[in-house]
């Protein structure tokens, strides 16, 4: 069973995300509302994937990824942005994130871009 960890500011976009994901068999190991959070949790757990929030308080979303790939440069990261984030999109997938899902989530899409980066 593949680890996820969840970062999101917005608690209700963690709870849609761990819903999808545990209804499809992924085991979460943490969530964070905020990069720092997130770098420190990724450190302790050691998840297989990241799902990870572009805007976010102390420490955004490409600055987290930046981090977590210095400490871990295998690690996968899906990044999650809003409509209209492109730009910050490609300043992650430069940074090292894998892949990336738009919100509103569509469940599909998350699990597609998740088994990808894990290679299923």
């Amino acid at each position: 069973m593949a680890k996820v960890l969840i970062v999101d500011d917005a608690a209700f976009m963690r709870m849609m995300i761990k819903d999808i994901l545990e209804k499809n068999n992924f085991e979460i190991v943490g969530e964070a509302s905020n990069g720092l959070i997130a770098v420190d949790l990724y450190k302790k757990e050691k998840p297989d994937v990241v799902t990870m929030d572009i805007t976010m308080p102390d420490m955004d979303g490409i600055e987290a990824v930046k981090a977590i790939k210095e400490f871990d440069p295998s690690a996968k990261v899906v990044m999650c942005s809003a409509m209209g984030q492109q730009s910050m999109v490609m300043d992650a997938i430069k940074a090292g994130a894998k892949d990336f899902i738009v919100k509103p989530f569509q469940a599909d899409r998350v699990l597609e871009a998740i088994n990808k980066v894990l290679g299923a």
